[in-house]
């Protein structure tokens, strides 16, 4: 996913240097951290600040109505496995709302556009992810232990097209 997206509420774009602050929050708030192996370190955060902005793959997510950016969305084309891989967080203050679930659902059905096969893998514990992925057409395809913790990995497969 290269252009920008629109859905319903949403706006998912490159990261521009304006999103650092929001996004850096991202990537030590323990909340968010929580099923991502806890804050991430500053030295890591100043490296992710530089590397960042304009990177292909990690998209802002913005609220269209003011502009407000909510949490990344990154499309990795050579994910686990080889697989595109999609991988999300959001501040909390926007937990509940349904923009993870419009956001992942747009990224995942612009992927498969192009990709045979879209994961995603989470933490078993983290039962709201779980939902969510399942939410947006994903599928149970493994359980594995990763970094001193249960993970599961999700699958959606492209529909077959029409010849």
């Amino acid at each position: 996913m290269t252009a920008a997206l629109r859905t319903g509420r949403l706006l998912l774009r490159p990261v521009r240097s304006a999103d650092l602050p929001a996004v850096t929050r991202l990537w030590t708030d323990p909340e968010v951290r929580r099923h991502l192996g806890g804050p991430v370190i500053d030295s890591v955060v100043r490296i992710r600040q530089r590397r960042i902005v304009g990177a292909p793959g990690f998209h802002a997510v913005v609220r269209a109505a003011d502009g407000v950016l909510l949490g990344l969305v990154t499309v990795e084309t050579a994910g686990r496995g080889g697989e595109t891989e999609v991988s999300y967080q959001f501040l909390p203050e926007h937990w509940g709302s349904g923009y993870a679930r419009e956001a992942v659902a747009a990224a995942v059905a612009r992927a498969l556009e192009t990709a045979p096969s879209v994961v995603a893998v989470t933490q078993e514990a983290n039962t709201r992810s779980r939902r969510l992925l399942e939410a947006v057409g994903l599928t149970h395809a493994d359980s594995f232990e990763e970094w001193d913790a249960r993970q599961v990995l999700y699958r959606r497969r492209a529909h077959s097209r029409e010849r």
